[in-house]
């Protein structure tokens, strides 16, 4: 038996290659299930991402996976195999263990792998291609990742401006329950920041665009109310949040706008989150009482710091990895030991047994107690034989010793 992980993710191999080798969601079962019958191959889980593509084996004889990449693709060897990776044995599971610990992310720390693993098991197992093998280390990869994201703080920043904007509105109002937002405009960045906004609980959006029915969609989107674009400063007042994306190439907010506002709001804090370029906040706002200015600049600084924060925990998050591949591995080995011990148990077990049935006449006077106290002596005496060299066997294994443990098979006339 022999682990292998062969596979392209967004460091080995360029967007378009990726593209080619990308499965639909719909079709994953039905490539794990083609993998699985490949000959030689025993399990099988297939990883599909916009990042990644990646074939996870237990083989019990070598089995050609470039190839089944190749046929199921129809993508010819000379423009694949420069763009793949292999891993056997240890180094596949530690690079499972980083793939699932988000370590070999394009965003490391993102928690969305982790979720796609998952996906990607639970698909393999429902049409039967997982087993004890892998079972064992997507289960141990899903401990580690859940240990790395425990033990380090490697998510808990934010990296996207949407998700950075959203982080700020947090420290300044503590919570967004209830909140309300105000899109001006209605551009992509604007509209992903107000869904981060929904989902940490800003009751309502009112959109303002110079396109009357583009607000109007939007704000059907977020269930909530489109609003005259001439009537801006009118509703400013009314929220918490202001996400401006438009392509005015003015400020639609100026200071006396501003104070004009927090003047409405009775000093009751409001938060500007301009992504256009050219601005719609004067820069000057921020000067203001109450109101707190994010430019696209702030957004990305504070995410390249974010970033930056990430890439120390990261090393935390690599030993925690490595110290789980040793555990692993060990855990593998001492398996080894399994089979041996047992048939020596059964094999004590067997002697013991016909010893009594052998002297069963002899025995047949005894009460139920004294019976019972001759099993329980009898079966404390083989235990206490079988001490030494169960005891050896685990150690053997332990260490990798395999010539040892063969040597233990032998003396005990053990079979293999």
């Amino acid at each position: 038996m022999s682990l292998t992980l062969l596979g392209v993710n967004h460091l080995s191999a360029p967007l378009d290659v990726r593209e080619r080798l990308a499965i639909p969601a719909g079709r994953l079962a039905d490539a794990i299930r083609s993998l699985a019958h490949r000959p030689g191959v025993r399990e099988a889980v297939i990883l599909s991402t916009c990042n990644r593509v990646e074939l996870l084996t237990e083989q019990e004889q070598a089995a050609d996976l470039r190839s089944f990449l190749g046929e199921y693709f129809s993508i010819a060897p000379h423009e694949l195999d420069p763009h793949l990776y292999e891993f056997r044995e240890r180094e596949a599971v530690r690079h499972l263990f980083r793939v699932a610990s988000s370590l070999d992310s394009m965003v490391v720390g993102e928690p969305q792998i982790l979720g796609q693993v998952k996906d990607s098991y639970a698909v393999a197992r429902e049409v039967g291609a997982v087993s004890s093998s892998l079972e064992r280390l997507l289960q141990s990869a899903f401990a580690v990742a859940k240990k790395v994201r425990t033990e380090t703080e490697i998510g808990s920043t934010s990296v996207s401006i949407a998700s950075v904007a959203v982080d700020l509105a947090k420290r300044i109002f503590g919570s967004l329950q209830s909140s309300q937002v105000l899109l001006v405009g209605a551009g992509k960045m604007s509209e992903l920041a107000a869904r981060h906004l929904i989902s940490q609980g800003a009751s309502q959006i009112l959109v303002a665009n110079r396109t009357p029915e583009r607000a109007q969609r939007l704000a059907a989107e977020f269930h909530g109310l489109a609003v005259p674009f001439a009537d801006l400063q009118v509703h400013a007042p009314k929220a918490d949040i202001i996400i401006t994306s438009t392509g005015a190439g003015r400020n639609l907010f100026s200071v006396p706008e501003a104070q004009a506002i927090l003047h409405k709001r009775r000093g009751k804090p409001v938060f500007f989150i301009d992504i256009a370029v050219p601005r719609d906040v004067d820069p000057a706002v921020n000067g203001v009482d109450g109101a707190f200015v994010y430019s696209i600049d702030d957004l990305q600084e504070v995410a390249a710091q974010n970033l930056t924060e990430r890439s120390r925990e990261a090393a935390a998050a690599e030993q925690i990895v490595a110290d789980e591949v040793d555990r692993y591995q060990q855990r593998l080995q001492s398996l080894d030991a399994v089979p041996g011990i047992r048939a020596l148990q059964q094999q004590a077990e067997q002697l013991r047994l016909a010893e009594l049935d052998r002297n069963r006449a002899r025995l047949a006077d005894l009460s139920p107690e004294q019976q019972a106290a001759v099993e329980a002596l009898t079966r404390s005496l083989t235990n206490k034989f079988l001490h030494a060299p169960m005891t050896a066997m685990r150690e053997a294994a332990n260490a990798g010793d395999a010539g040892s443990l063969s040597e233990l098979h032998r003396i005990y006339k053990l079979k293999r």
